[in-house]
């Protein structure tokens, strides 16, 4: 170990000016996490009134409940032709033109003036839109919001009395259709596939609030969060404009802009009506996480204005209906997981805002829960466990701007060249000629790629530093573990190679977090910390060192029965892997193995299908009320322990065994660095996490080398024995 540093002092003198910088970033970072520590709470108006209709309170007794538990917001979402016709007293109706000229004698059913006034300003098709209102009230309202925010050519208005007949011009872009349906042919014998007309877009664009529902919010002492639903092609600057102008005649200054349908508000005529507000009035935007907990939902123009206005954003979590549903989840008696999920989502994911919606009783039945005390307890719970994190309930705090400085980045990178080279001299007899060769080789292409493309060079940079340095934590390990083979007997006592194991694991755990550091720190920026922008490659980033495990192992072990120059990769070995007896064992190992290897990579990340057990996911729960952050189990029950018991087995001389616990134990490391991945995740909890893993993990390897020792001496004074006799008579 001290001739492999001598040998390498440059490679580790520069890595170690690498760290340093990338431990510049990680301060930085810290004190704008800890500054980003209110969070807010605004409830959705729509699933509130629904659920006072359900219960023997109304609504204005539910929003003084609410604001009895620190709320007092309240998001409205502005009027359209669909929630006039579902959830108004509004006499409104609106059907697409494919449907009602479906119907025989279609045009007998409208008024002649209508039909003259659309054909004078156009044409009947398939795509428009029509609509009608019965009486004064919903007239005015619809006319008049369709008059101030939609351009003159797009539609027309007849009047006869109190009622009113639209006509609104839709494209194919903006027409909905069911999925295709079969439908037998006239000759009885085929069938012909057709695409019904569900609805339109149209029938979403905001038309403006409705003045009793924003009374009722106002006079119960809380705040509106307008929510308006902005479609392309009917987006422009007057709509926007009417937006605004409809905010002001009721003395709404929102908190928050929390955009709706496609874009922000008057993006067809580019972001800047948008920003200009935003930054005019001092809002703040709201980015919307996606229901998959990866990134934001993806709305034109959202994130250039996050980014015109200094990052004055919020990330927002929206109570999805499958999680309203889990309500009396996992065994529970209340909404323990909905309180977890919310939990989760303010610390872990950098959220800032709560979109709420109450609760469903039975799951898919749309009964919400009714008792305020449901509520009262979860939100009470949900504070004081965000208090001991440091947070505390009231308008969301937005991020502080930052952005990595590039001579960090370009730091950074190179030190991964430079741990690029360690590792190849790790393996490899490379003179130190060609080693400065390499190490020069490796700073141009960073200068080059820095040069050339750098924003990608950033993500490569996070990407190397990943592979990289669990690549030499993985190369750490297995040198201990093949070093105390050559310097210790078999019969060595178990507390020396326990001591030996939880050194071994402690240092592969420290070189490892230095890699989630590395990697955090060049993508330490406000963008990604926001999910604006995001890191990809992290489930290549941990198969590639089970890959190099494969190789390092080789270079270290051999295939045969002695390796003659350990930490070389020889011709030899690769020859004598190459001509192995590949025997059914082998290929049932590799099965499992592989099978192992897909569950694991399948269930990184939120976007797959494979779903965590009741048992798991209450043992997390635990977990998360127990400790501040809850260490991966895949560390601590799996991947640590197997990087004690490969030192073990190499001691012991067990080299199947050897290999498949070093397999596992790589597992861990690039967990480590994982970790530091997921950039939303504040960094006090990835170092804590990581603490509690290795705490965990030592102690479960200790326990599995005891328990490993114990089944060895049975068989060695039971079984052994017996197994040397029958073998000896078989060779006779």
């Amino acid at each position: 170990m001290k001739q492999f540093f001598n040998d390498n002092k440059m490679l580790l003198i520069i890595i170690l000016v690498t760290v340093i910088a990338a431990g510049s970033v990680m301060g930085t970072r810290f004190s704008i996490e800890s500054a980003n520590n209110t969070y807010d709470i605004v409830l959705d108006y729509t699933e509130m009134e629904r659920m006072a209709a359900q219960s023997d309170d109304t609504l204005s007794e539910w929003f003084a409940d609410f604001k009895t538990m620190g709320i007092n917001k309240v998001g409205l979402q502005e009027e359209n032709i669909m929630t006039l016709m579902e959830d108004s007293r509004l006499p409104v109706a609106g059907q697409v033109m494919g449907n009602v000229m479906e119907q025989s004698f279609w045009r007998d059913s409208l008024p002649a003036g209508f039909i003259d006034a659309v054909e004078a300003a156009g044409r009947f098709d398939d795509f428009d839109l029509l609509v009608t209102t019965g009486d004064a009230e919903a007239t005015d309202f619809v006319t008049g919001g369709i008059q101030a925010r939609i351009q003159a050519d797009k539609y027309a208005i007849y009047r006869e009395g109190d009622k009113a007949w639209i006509w609104l011009d839709g494209t194919a872009d903006s027409t909905l259709y069911s999925g295709k349906h079969k439908y037998k042919a006239s000759n009885e014998k085929d069938f012909i596939e057709r695409n019904d007309i569900k609805g339109s877009k149209l029938m979403y664009i905001s038309l403006g609030l409705m003045p009793d529902k924003v009374k009722l919010v106002q006079d119960a002492g809380m705040q509106v969060i307008p929510r308006t639903l902005s479609y392309n092609g009917w987006n422009d600057t007057k709509f926007a404009e009417a937006v605004v102008a409809e905010y002001e005649k009721y003395g709404i200054k929102p908190t928050y802009i929390i955009a709706g349908g496609e874009a922000v508000l008057g993006y067809d005529d580019g972001t800047d009506f948008a920003k200009d507000y935003i930054i005019d009035n001092d809002l703040t935007i709201g980015l919307i996480e996606n229901t998959t907990q990866l990134q934001n939902i993806m709305q034109y123009g959202v994130n250039e204005v996050a980014t015109e206005s200094g990052y004055d954003t919020v990330r927002v979590f929206t109570v999805w209906d499958y999680i309203q549903n889990r309500y009396q989840y996992y065994g529970y008696s209340g909404a323990e997981e909905i309180e977890n999920t919310l939990f989760r989502a303010v610390t872990e994911r950098n959220i800032r805002v709560i979109y709420f919606k109450p609760f469903f009783e039975y799951k898919d039945l749309h009964t919400y829960v009714t008792n305020p005390n449901e509520y009262k307890q979860t939100f009470a719970n949900l504070a004081d466990r965000l208090a001991e994190h440091g947070f505390e309930q009231g308008q969301a705090t937005a991020m502080k701007a930052y952005t990595v400085p590039l001579i960090i980045k370009i730091l950074i990178a190179v030190g991964s060249a430079m741990g690029a080279v360690l590792l190849l001299r790790s393996i490899l007899p490379i003179k130190k000629k060609p080693m400065y060769v390499l190490a020069g080789l490796g700073v141009l292409a960073v200068l080059a790629a820095y040069f050339v493309m750098p924003n990608t060079a950033v993500l490569l940079t996070a990407f190397a530093a990943a592979v990289v340095f669990a690549c030499i934590a993985v190369t750490f390990f297995i040198f201990v573990s093949r070093e105390s083979a050559e310097t210790l007997a078999p019969d060595t006592s178990l507390a020396k190679i326990i001591k030996i194991a939880c050194a071994a694991l402690v240092g592969a755990a420290l070189i490892a977090l230095i890699g989630g550091m590395m990697t955090a720190g060049a993508i330490s920026s406000t963008s990604f910390m926001l999910e604006i922008d995001i890191f990809r490659g992290v489930k290549v980033s941990q198969l590639l060192p089970i890959a190099y495990f494969a190789v390092v192992f080789l270079a270290y072990y051999g295939y045969g029965e002695r390796k003659e120059h350990i930490g070389r990769l020889e011709l030899v070995d690769i020859r004598d892997l190459l001509h192995m007896q590949i025997k059914v064992w082998m290929v049932l190992a590799l099965a499992v193995v592989g099978a192992v290897g897909y569950y694991y990579i399948a269930r990184t990340g939120h976007d797959t299908s494979i779903q965590v057990s009741s048992f798991e996911m209450l043992f997390r729960n635990e977990l998360e009320e127990l400790l501040i952050a809850r260490p991966r189990t895949k560390e601590f029950f799996f991947g640590f322990p197997a990087i004690m018991l490969m030192v073990y087995c190499s001691v012991r001389r067990f080299k199947l065994l050897t290999l498949i616990m070093g397999l596992c134990g790589v597992i861990g490391m690039t967990s480590i660095v994982n970790t530091f991945m997921h950039i939303r995740t504040p960094l006090y909890l990835g170092f804590i996490r990581t603490g509690y893993s290795l705490l965990f993990g030592l102690i479960v390897g200790i326990v599995a080398i005891a328990i490993f020792e114990l089944i060895h001496r049975i068989y060695c004074k039971y079984f052994k024995k017996y197994i040397d006799a029958v073998n000896a008579c078989t060779e006779y």
